[in-house]
């Protein structure tokens, strides 16, 4: 009975059994409001934005004003001093003792662009490169579901293996305790005893480290969410074990090439690159440009004795066209156009390696899917197989048509196989998801699908 009891627990640690903990899409809710990742790409992607609204304001209207105010001290006393006359412009007028002169400006200028072929490539450049971060931005939302239910399902695993280490452990105890009682009466060699112990404590070790590795799964979990990771519900035993759909890998790979979020901010950094090109290139192009100046300067002064006169200037407007024409900087425009020739080579092999890589990705999850059905029911019979071949051969042990190696052995085939059944069943659906991440189709229905396999 003690035999049949043990392996029964044995056999209830491979099924999830229904909980009321927090679910995978309480602990997406919580990543989504506190992760510093996502708000890290958020923050980014704004700043990176108002690139385009800075390369626009250069193309607007650019109005400046100025006011100054100066002071010209006079000579000594009982000496002549010459003062602008205010009456008279261009004039000067002579007065004596210690005095100053007064002199007020206001200016006020309004220029605009008419033609600047750098400024337009810089704005389109600007826009590609918003472009760009706003795709990442989507690629960050989408690995935030991959993290947050790998994190998840990484506390489930950890958890089952902690369930196994225990049973393990529990399993190589009673062992190592009916050996030594054998012994004891008779019935088997030393021998059997300090191997049964031998086992019992690396079991032990292995228990100790199962919880180590559970604790660290908590903490990644709560680095996502921001909050302390309670008791998780668990995968349901009958999972639905169904190919990727469409079940063809060639279209997999085109809807992926067509909307990865990495794959597409690329594309868009060769763009930037392209534009920046067309921008430096314009630096051996002229410029026109137009400028309205308003300007009202007046003057006053006072001698030493008191007497102060002052007198309005008068406003005076400016309206013209300015046509720049570089001629020479030094190679400094050969230059830079060569720099940005250079970037764009480096951003078309960058987005060459980021092809490759999602074309990789792509055909290994959907293959990982198609493999993962077979390995979860591979798992799932190794399970149900290990459990029968410890009960026959703690029985042949019993009758001695077994040896304590054999029954050791058995123990540790069914708790490896306990392990991989876990393994294989939570990679299957992170690998289904993953599949979605690389084509660009990741969303929340995902999370809320996946959601409701938990128990």
């Amino acid at each position: 009975m003690r035999l049949k009891l043990l392996t029964l627990a044995l056999a209830l640690t491979a099924i999830s059994l229904p909980s009321h903990g927090e679910d995978l899409l309480d602990a997406y809710r919580d990543a989504r409001a506190n992760d510093p990742v996502l708000s890290q790409a958020d923050a980014t992607r704004l700043a990176t934005g108002e690139g385009v609204n800075q390369a626009r304001a250069s193309l607007l209207p650019q109005i400046s004003a100025d006011l100054s105010l100066s002071q010209t001290n006079g000579g000594s006393s009982g000496g002549s001093n010459l003062v602008p006359d205010p009456n008279n412009p261009g004039q000067y007028i002579s007065i004596s003792g210690l005095g100053h002169t007064r002199t007020r400006g206001i200016n006020g200028q309004l220029s605009q662009t008419v033609l600047d072929f750098s400024k337009y490539a810089n704005l389109k450049a600007a826009h590609s490169a918003s472009d760009a971060q706003d795709e990442l931005y989507q690629a960050a939302a989408q690995e935030l579901y991959v993290r947050v239910a790998t994190a998840y399902f990484g506390v489930l695993t950890s958890e089952d293996e902690l369930t196994y280490a225990k049973a393990n452990e529990d399993a190589f105890r009673q062992q190592f305790e009916q050996s030594d009682q054998r012994f004891k009466v008779g019935l088997s060699a030393i021998t059997d005893v300090y191997q049964a112990k031998a086992y019992y404590e690396a079991a032990k070790s292995q228990t100790i480290a199962a919880q180590n590795t559970l604790n660290d799964a908590r903490e990644a979990l709560t680095q996502i969410t921001g909050k302390p990771t309670g008791n998780l519900k668990k995968l349901r035993d009958d999972l639905p074990m169904q190919p990727p759909e469409p079940a063809d890998q060639d279209l997999w790979v085109k809807q992926a090439m067509q909307t990865n979020p990495n794959l597409l901010a690329q594309k868009n950094n060769v763009e930037t690159a392209e534009h920046n090109i067309s921008a430096a290139r314009a630096g051996h192009l002229p410029t026109i440009s137009a400028n309205v100046t308003y300007g009202k300067n007046s003057s006053w002064y006072q001698n030493g004795g008191g007497f102060g006169s002052s007198q309005n200037g008068r406003a005076s407007t400016t309206i013209g066209v300015t046509l720049n024409v570089p001629i020479f900087s030094g190679g400094l425009t050969q230059s830079v156009v060569r720099q940005q020739i250079y970037h764009r080579d480096e951003a078309t092999d960058a987005l060459e390696s980021q092809r490759r890589q999602v074309v990789r990705d792509t055909l290994n999850y959907y293959r990982s899917v198609i493999a993962g059905i077979a390995q979860v029911e591979s798992a799932k019979a190794s399970v149900d197989s290990g459990q029968k071949a410890l009960e026959a051969t703690r029985a042949g042990f019993e009758v001695g048509t077994q040896t304590m190696t054999n029954v050791l052995l058995a123990i540790q085939t069914l708790t490896s196989s306990e392990s991989s059944y876990s393994q294989a069943r939570h990679q299957f659906i992170l690998n289904k998801l993953l599949l979605k991440q690389t084509a660009g189709t990741a969303d929340l229905k995902d999370i809320e699908a996946i959601n409701t396999l938990l128990q």
